[in-house]
């Protein structure tokens, strides 16, 4: 058991920004997470786990969102915040808060998730399936499975039960990126439809199960919308990790910029500045996470 696991989280449009930004400050400072060998990503780290094993160097993925445009802000209510018109993000916190205060357990919240997340995709246009996996597409460096472990996260849309796609899977990688971002509308894969990762739990770290050393970006700094009985915060994946023998660390935004992740998280316009204070962060913490990660 001398394996290194990088555990990216979800975090919206500015949690794909920071996770890259430390990811690239890391290894300006001489830490290359990237050199792990798993990576579990969800959601909005699903997409930057894609991006970070694709072959493009975290530097250049790093100065492309400093150099990009900000788009019109995104629609939480659209897949993944895909592009649409506005409402406002506190409906989508609402709905998502009251079906989980309705919920006796996890699974029951995965499964009401699913029917909502159905029901939305039922109700959009045609197109929008095409329009998204295009879209996130866009966003990959390389649209096949990379040969290093890499784990996307979903949730079965139909049926509540967790999704872990890998090389393996017979699953496009656009694909499984799509379903782990899909927060509000479901993502058909053939003859299933699945949701966003983080309804299994917002990090996953979970499945680095057996590996010596495992790091954990957490846009969310580790917090949960759930009841903590259902052990569904980070915590409780950390907690599991060290008790089956793994050396865990964790890096969550610090104190300048936490106001980043909230109900607006989806909106790209936060990208650079959550981008720049990754980017400080990995750079501080290359030292102290040296010795932990070589």
């Amino acid at each position: 058991m001398d394996e290194r696991a990088l555990v990216l989280g979800g975090g919206g449009a500015a949690g794909n920004a920071w996770l890259i930004g430390v990811i690239a400050g890391l290894l300006e400072a001489g830490l290359d997470a990237t050199l792990a060998d798993l990576v579990i990503g969800t959601s909005a780290g699903a997409t930057a786990a894609a991006q970070i094993t694709g072959g493009t160097r975290p530097a250049e993925l790093y100065a492309a969102i400093l150099a990009a445009q900000a788009p019109r802000r995104t629609d939480p209510a659209r897949p993944g915040g895909g592009q649409g018109p506005v409402r406002p993000a506190g409906s989508h916190m609402e709905t998502t808060g009251a079906i989980i205060a309705a919920a006796r357990d996890a699974a029951g919240m995965r499964r009401g998730m699913g029917a909502w997340a159905i029901g939305n995709a039922a109700a959009s246009d045609a197109s929008v399936p095409a329009r998204w996996r295009a879209t996130v597409a866009s966003r990959l460096s390389g649209l096949d499975w990379p040969q290093r472990r890499l784990l996307i996260t979903a949730v079965d849309a139909q049926t509540g039960e967790p999704a872990v796609f890998d090389r393996h899977s017979g699953v496009d990688l656009v694909d499984a990126v799509a379903a782990s971002c899909s927060s509000s509308t479901a993502h058909g894969i053939g003859a299933r439809q699945y949701i966003d990762g983080g309804y299994r739990r917002n990090e996953n770290a979970d499945l680095a199960a057996g590996c010596a050393r495992v790091l954990v970006l957490s846009p969310f700094g580790g917090r949960t919308r759930h009841p903590l009985g259902w052990g569904m915060q980070l915590a409780a994946q950390v907690g599991e990790l060290r008790a089956g023998g793994s050396s865990v660390e964790t890096v969550f935004p610090d104190g300048n910029s936490t106001q980043l992740f909230g109900a607006n998280a989806l909106d790209p316009a936060l990208r650079p500045p959550a981008a720049r204070a990754g980017y400080r962060q990995g750079s501080a913490l290359a030292g102290q996470l040296g010795a932990f990660w070589h």
